[in-house]
């Protein structure tokens, strides 16, 4: 039987470590990894051929990540895209733009958390692509469905777009409903790799949680804080 081809990921990072680094740590997943470390340059390429996935930092020379990634959305509504930022409010900008990045990752940032993203978002794009392959069944909590296999989430039959991190959050509250997850959960539970996360970011993701749940239904509640301890999902009764 012939192996699978490795999947192509595209690393385009100005800062020469971190390019070098991520690039040896996914080609000894088995990924075909290419470097880039001006943002036109690899636009010019990517334009021929389009990469299987794409690491993205915001401040690069020639054209800044944004545009990068607009262009790359431009082309394609699947290509899976991770931005590398340092800081939060960098990504919420991205974010308000709504240009179609799949996850991020703050500086410093874990490789090995990296890679976790890579392989969910490249599994999440190829089951996207072959929708008949066989997954286990998706859970149902009220009017929330979430597919494991897949990284998705449908709320009252709507889908919501959540990037990786999101959905593992939101798996972490959905696996046991009305019971608080304390932020300390969360994070092991959305970054089991990484160390470096905090309790802010935890803040950061649910907000933005709620409001693409919010976006398919204004009047959605059910992601709520705890003073003092974390968040719980109150599903009620339909």
């Amino acid at each position: 039987m012939r192996a699978a081809e490795p999947r192509r990921v595209a690393m385009v990072e100005d800062e020469d470590g971190i390019r070098e680094s991520v690039c040896f740590a996914l080609e000894r997943e088995g990924h075909a990894a290419v470097g880039y470390a001006d943002g036109r340059l690899a636009w010019e390429q990517f334009r021929d051929q389009l990469p299987d996935l794409v690491i993205l930092d915001i401040g690069l020379p020639g054209m800044d990540g944004l545009e990068l990634c607009r262009r790359l959305r431009a082309q394609s509504e699947t290509v899976p895209i991770v931005f590398l930022t340092s800081r939060e409010e960098e990504f919420d900008r991205v974010l308000g733009l709504e240009i179609g990045a799949d996850d991020y990752l703050c500086k410093p940032f874990s490789v090995r958390e990296l890679l976790a993203r890579v392989k969910a978002l490249l599994r999440r794009a190829s089951l996207a692509a072959t929708p008949d392959a066989a997954t286990t069944a998706p859970t149902t909590a009220g009017p929330l469905e979430i597919d494991a296999d897949r990284y998705a989430a449908t709320w009252r039959g709507h889908p919501v777009r959540l990037t990786v991190t999101e959905f593992l959050l939101l798996e972490a509250l959905a696996r046991r409903p009305g019971h608080v997850r304390t932020r300390d959960h969360l994070l092991t539970s959305a970054y089991p790799n990484d160390t470096s996360a905090s309790d802010r970011t935890i803040d950061s993701h649910v907000k933005r949680m709620r409001r693409k749940f919010q976006e398919v239904d204004p009047a959605f509640d059910a992601i709520e804080s705890v003073y003092r301890a974390g968040y719980r999902l109150r599903i009620a009764s339909e």
